[in-house]
């Protein structure tokens, strides 16, 4: 029988990633009903769009990040002060 979801939203990536994997497995068992398993299947799918949501705005912060740090060697380097 599958457990009880958790709101996909109140996990961290990490939980989320472990309990998708979870999910994969209980798949995989072939021990699920049709009708557990088309449950697991959808919380999987709804933890999917979660955790693809998340590993985006990661990568956007990440990306943002990048661009400050770029911008402010290309300041330093351009300093004249700094070569005097």
């Amino acid at each position: 029988m599958a457990k009880p979801k958790d709101n996909p939203a109140t996990l961290s990536f990490e939980e989320g990633l472990s309990r998708l994997e979870g999910l994969l497995g209980q798949l995989e068992s072939g021990e699920l009903g049709l009708e557990d398993g088309v449950k697991v299947y959808q919380e999987g799918v709804e933890l999917l769009a979660v955790l693809r949501a998340d590993l985006s705005g990661a990568e956007n912060r990440v990306e943002a990040l990048t661009k400050i740090l770029q911008d402010s060697l290309q300041q330093v380097e351009g300093d004249d002060s700094f070569n005097d």
